[in-house]
Parts: structure tokens; C-alpha cells; sequence
């Protein structure tokens, strides 16, 4: 039986229309759920769905199953991360088959950061399927209802499936290959890269719009509030498919006089600007907020863009 059409609220709001908006949030290092659950009680009114991530940057944080878990209590709609770095195929399947039964609805694909940047560089990357493949395993769990083995479930997952996307390379061909290929594999949804450069991203979507790859999948570009200086260089230098233009790093200096509170107001007009520039370009559905430490930042990115209150919605909740 294929599952239905809206099992969660983001496919719901996606797929009446309206513009989405999701946010991340980071799980802590420790195994302590207090300060997570301030996170999500913050953003609460102000998203649709948060994020939560997987061990980003290769580094040892509470699980993203755990995590969703905590804050689908508070009310918040959670979307799963999940990496192809730390699981065998085994694994990987487990815990879809576990975040599923527990009614997590919204599951993202990575492939994952490298051990060696994180903080255990020894650690053994297992990598038996890609972001590609993982993609592939999820739909056909969801509408074959097969495990990799061929084994049959008899009931199928009931995930509404997203992959990351980078959205700044300079090959748009390459690009748009890209994303027609996660389609293909099983992607209903996608959120980018941070985003900074918008001439370079009105470009790549002129050239998926040209295939007609906005209306198959919901396109969520992702923004973010700067929240200084040495931040913006940092990404710029060590983060691949972010360019953060030198113009708006020179505002950031303009008004860094030892105020990081006042720094970090400029990321914050910076975000609405991208946010606004966004917004009027066919074929984005929504945006993905990577306030990263800042989530403090939300609710008035939110207000500001005209984007709250958020849209009265109906989905299968079961």
C-alpha cells in the first residue's frame, strides 16, 4: 500500500504551496536533553520542521534519532539526518526501520564528513552506500517496502525523503545532473548549501527550472545569519560550496567595534536581504535557516521576512 501523500506537516505545507521554513538544530555533546528542548521550544512557533544533524562535521554528538525524539515531545516536527558514514548497511536500515515505527516523518540523506576533521580522526568512515544509494535504499523501503537484502516488509516506512544540495558550483550542467540524479533515486525534497552568493544561485535555478526539476522536487535554500568576521573568512576558506562575497564581509568589519551582539545584527539584515532576493526567485519552496549557535536568531528572521505566522495545515499524523 503506498503511504499517503502528506505523512508529515513540511510535506503538507510543501505540498499546498506555501513557502516552507525549517531551521537546524545541533544536539549536544553530552547527555543532557535541557538545553535542546529550550532550542526547540524557541523556534516552536516560527518553523514547520527543524533539523536535526548527525554527527555533523565528524564530531561526537547525541544521536539524530534521540534528538528527534526530544523534540517531536516539545511539539516540534523533527527531520532526521542521517549520514552513510557511521552505519553499515545494517545499521543504516535498522535505524530507519526504528525512527519510523517511532513516527519520525522527515529524513535527510548525507553522505557525511570525513573522520579525519572531526574529533576522532582514527575512526573507521564505513561508507557501504552513498548519499545516492541511501536515497534509493529509503524509497524502496517506503514504496517497495524491500530491505537491500530483498526482503519484504510488511509494512512499509513512511518517510518523506530529503538530500542536501550544493547549489554554488560554477558547471551548472554538472549541477543540474546532480539533482535530477537524487530525484531519480528517491529525493521529494532538498535544502542547499548556505547561501550568500544569489546571482550564482539565481543562475543554477534558471537552469532547473530549464529542466523542469522544480516541479518534482521542493527546492529549500538555505540561509544563515553571520555571526562574524573570522566566521565568514573561516567558511570561506575551509567549507567546500560556500562563498561568502567579500562585500558583505566588509559590512560585517564595518561594524565590528568589540560588539559581537552588533555583528551579529548585520548577519541577521544580511540573512533578510538573501532571504527577500530568495523569495522572488520560481521554483524555491521554501528556506532552511542554518543559525548555527544562534538560534536565538529564528523567530526574528522569521517575523521579519513576512514568513510568520506559519500556515494552518492537515496531515496524516498517525
Amino acid at each position: 500500500m503506498t503511504p499517503p501523500q502528506s505523512s508529515s506537516r513540511l510535506q503538507a505545507v510543501l505540498e499546498a504551496g506555501h513557502f516552507a521554513v525549517t531551521a537546524e538544530l545541533t544536539p549536544p555533546k553530552n547527555p543532557v536533553a535541557g538545553p535542546l528542548t529550550k532550542k526547540a521550544r524557541l523556534v516552536a512557533d516560527y518553523v514547520d520542521a527543524v533539523n536535526l544533524t548527525d554527527c555533523q562535521t565528524a564530531v561526537v554528538r547525541a544521536s539524530s534519532m534521540a534528538c528527534s525524539m526530544v523534540v517531536q515531545k516539545e511539539g516540534v516536527e523533527p527531520v532526521m539526518q542521517m549520514t552513510c558514514r557511521d552505519r553499515n548497511l545494517i545499521g543504516l536500515q535498522s535505524d530507519l526501520l526504528g525512527a519510523s515505527a517511532l513516527g519520525i516523518r522527515n529524513l535527510l540523506c548525507l553522505s557525511g564528513d570525513s573522520p579525519r576533521i572531526g574529533d576522532h580522526p582514527d575512526a573507521t568512515p564505513v561508507f557501504d552506500v552513498n548519499s545516492f544509494q541511501l536515497l534509493q535504499l529509503v524509497r524502496d523501503m517506503k514504496h517497495k517496502r524491500l530491505l537491500a537484502s530483498g526482503h519484504e516488509l510488511k509494512v512499509g516506512t513512511n518517510f518523506f525523503i530529503g538530500a542536501a544540495y550544493n547549489p554554488m558550483s560554477k558547471n551548472l550542467v554538472s549541477m543540474v545532473k546532480r539533482l535530477s540524479k537524487k530525484v531519480e533515486m528517491g529525493a521529494e525534497f532538498v535544502q542547499t548549501q548556505m547561501i550568500f552568493d544569489v546571482p550564482t544561485f539565481e543562475s543554477l535555478m534558471e537552469a532547473v527550472r530549464a529542466d523542469g526539476l522544480h516541479q518534482q522536487v521542493h527546492i529549500l535554500a538555505g540561509v544563515a545569519p553571520l555571526k562574524s568576521v573570522r566566521m565568514a573568512e573561516y567558511m570561506n576558506a575551509h567549507v567546500p560550496g560556500i562563498q561568502v562575497p567579500e562585500s558583505l564581509i566588509e559590512r560585517l568589519r564595518s561594524v565590528d567595534n568589540g560588539d559581537p551582539a552588533r555583528v551579529l545584527q548585520e548577519g541577521v539584515d544580511i540573512c533578510l536581504e538573501v532571504v527577500e532576493k530568495i523569495r522572488a526567485i520560481e521554483g524555491v519552496a521554501g528556506i532552511h535557516i542554518m543559525a548555527v549557535f544562534c538560534e536565538e536568531t529564528v523567530p526574528e528572521i522569521v517575523q521579519r521576512a513576512g514568513l510568520f505566522p506559519r500556515p494552518d495545515v492537515t496531515w496524516d499524523q498517525a
